[in-house]
């Protein structure tokens, strides 16, 4: 199965359909990323493995055990123990140090707003939209999120994200989009969009893609699967 790479960056190209270069492409200096453990890649150049292991060594033996290492990182223990001997090393903690990065969770975003806004109306009010969506999520008023309710507004909200573009790039308003009329993203991938090859995208075709989920990547050895229901951020 194809993977979508419509699922995300829809909302941004609908905004952004005539934008001359793609702004999802950006990325951060080098020397500002993290280290991928995936690719071998060096540690951080901010982190100190050293400094960190001297922080929390207790027996002072050089290494962390799993009770030494602080509780936030300990659901990645396994991944970080690459020879499985039971304790990190230095060079262990050095290769997986993107494994200490805290988990990102969509609450976090809310926590963001409240605790580092500038503009408490301006927050309040965007926090409001925040709610009201929310809320009308909830289609049986019982106070909760059902899954079955967030799919019915996932299929929505990609609707009217399809209505979008067909309405900005369908200019003969045919119902369809040929290769001439496709700009941005969807001219790029227009061959994919296009699964029947008639030249032309339909409104099927792009929902099709829209509402794919990514391919999961596959799990490497060590990886625990994750909790449907994660902890709540460290301090909250």
């Amino acid at each position: 199965m194809r993977q979508s790479f419509l699922l995300l960056p829809l909302g941004l190209l609908v905004t952004g359909l005539f934008a001359g270069e793609d702004r999802t492409a950006r990325s951060r200096p080098d020397k500002a990323r993290p280290a991928d453990p995936a690719r071998g890649a060096k540690a951080a150049p901010y982190f100190d493995a050293g400094e960190f292991i001297r922080q929390y060594d207790k027996n002072k033996d050089g290494y962390l055990s799993k009770a030494e290492l602080p509780e936030r990182f300990r659901h990645n223990f396994a991944r970080l123990d690459a020879n499985k001997d039971g304790k990190i090393s230095r060079a262990e903690l050095e290769k997986g140090a993107a494994y200490l990065l805290p988990r990102r969770r969509p609450l976090e975003v809310v926590y963001a707003m409240i605790e580092m806004s500038d503009c408490d109306e301006c927050c309040a009010e965007e926090l409001q939209m925040l709610y009201d969506l929310l809320r009308k999520l909830d289609t049986n008023k019982d106070g909760k999120l059902q899954a079955s309710e967030m799919r019915t507004a996932r299929t929505v909200i990609v609707k009217k994200r399809v209505d979008a573009i067909f309405k900005a790039l369908d200019a003969n308003k045919d119902g369809k989009i040929s290769r001439a009329e496709a700009k941005g993203m969807v001219k790029r991938n227009f061959d994919e969009l296009d699964t029947n090859k008639d030249g032309f995208i339909q409104r099927n075709e792009l929902m099709r893609a829209a509402s794919e989920k990514p391919a999961k990547p596959p799990r490497r050895k060590g990886d625990r699967t994750r909790s449907k229901a994660p902890d709540r951020p460290s301090g909250r």
